[in-house]
């Protein structure tokens, strides 16, 4: 099936659904040499993994990943890298009543239209859990760019209409959340579980920001940077829209105003308020880049409500099991990831051309 592998030079391919016997992945193109343990890629998963908090699903996975190749005392050996993370708590049963009824706002409907068959459990390879494959190849993609001193830093900016006043990159592995903003970190959380309560999910917007992008990564016309961050930031299922530094309010400027004013700082040309995001023409500034993305409501809620089955019949449905009320604090680490594999991919391409 296509669609499973994404990068040129760094090529990931994840495979696994969500109540299989695992999910993981093999990444082509990482260069040797890397020092790399399975402790690298821990970390971001344990950020990712679920049942961190009452704000997140209850489903209780260790996530624990396995380097099955492509590694030599403690080094990358410029072979095939691939990536093993066993699925350990799946109750499938939650989902015999839904075995024939397309969720509402889930891809149950559109998998089974393509295919002409589901994985109802769960959801399969559209589900949430597809995307610690894409979290533990970013923690190789993140150590690599450590190397070249680049960090790639995302925070929920805001839940529904809750939205953070100050941003502080030190708070936000300290709110479960991940916000910059402490005090509304808490309104967000007291936000989740009021419409959690009410059998429902809500949505919220991410932010992220890459710090230390050397100038002329990306490339022209149909590689430009912002194309490629948004192939791959909008290809996590729950991301529905992208704005890069101005944004959508760009929309209501003139173009004196849109038009940034140059600065030289440290003889270096910057920027006074970074409108364009840190890319121009497709190619990085120098500047951070900065993008935010809208992260759509969970559709699997226990809420009734009406859906379509095989038939074309309509009835209402309750959903079971274990679900996130909002996606944001976990999609954190997925959309660094994905922003880590692109950063690398077009570092190693660059390295090509000059």
């Amino acid at each position: 099936m296509a669609g499973n592998t994404f990068g040129k030079v760094f090529r990931v391919t994840t495979f696994g659904e969500s109540h299989g016997a695992a999910i993981g992945c093999v990444i082509d193109g990482v260069p040797s040499n890397i020092i790399l343990c399975e402790r690298d890629i821990q970390q971001e998963l344990d950020r990712r993994k679920p049942g961190q908090s009452d704000v997140t699903t209850q489903r209780q996975e260790g996530d624990a990943v396995e380097i099955l190749s492509g590694v030599l005392e403690g080094r990358t050996t410029g072979t095939p890298l691939a990536l093993l993370i066993r699925n350990k708590d799946q109750q499938s049963s939650d989902y015999n009543n839904i075995k024939d009824v397309f969720r509402p706002g889930h891809a149950d409907q559109t998998y089974f239209q393509k295919f002409g068959i589901r994985d109802h459990r769960g959801g399969g390879r559209s589900s949430g859990r597809e995307t610690a494959a894409r979290v533990a190849a970013g923690a190789v993609a993140k150590k690599i760019l450590s190397l070249e001193s680049i960090r790639v830093i995302s925070y929920t900016l805001a839940i529904g209409d809750v939205r953070a006043m100050t941003i502080d990159y030190d708070v936000i592995e300290k709110n479960v959340v991940r916000a910059p903003d402490l005090r509304q970190a808490q309104a967000m959380i007291e936000r989740i579980n009021e419409v959690k309560e009410q059998g429902d999910s809500i949505g919220g917007i991410v932010e992220t920001v890459v710090i230390g992008c050397p100038s002329g990564l990306g490339d022209p016309v149909f590689d430009k940077m912002e194309s490629r961050i948004s192939h791959a930031v909008m290809s996590i299922g729950a991301i529905k829209g992208i704005e890069f530094g101005a944004g959508f309010s760009a929309a209501k400027m003139l173009g004196s105003e849109n038009n940034d004013t140059p600065v030289v700082e440290n003889n270096k040309l910057k920027t006074l308020n970074n409108l364009a995001g840190g890319i121009l023409g497709g190619i990085a500034t120098g500047e951070n880049i900065c993008f935010r993305v809208a992260v759509k409501p969970p559709s699997s809620i226990s809420r009734a409500q009406l859906a379509a089955n095989k038939d074309l019949s309509l009835q209402k449905i309750e959903i079971k099991g274990r679900h996130d009320p909002c996606l944001c604090p976990r999609i954190v680490p997925v959309i660094e990831a994905m922003t880590a594999l692109v950063l690398v991919d077009t570092l190693l391409i660059q390295k090509t051309i000059r």
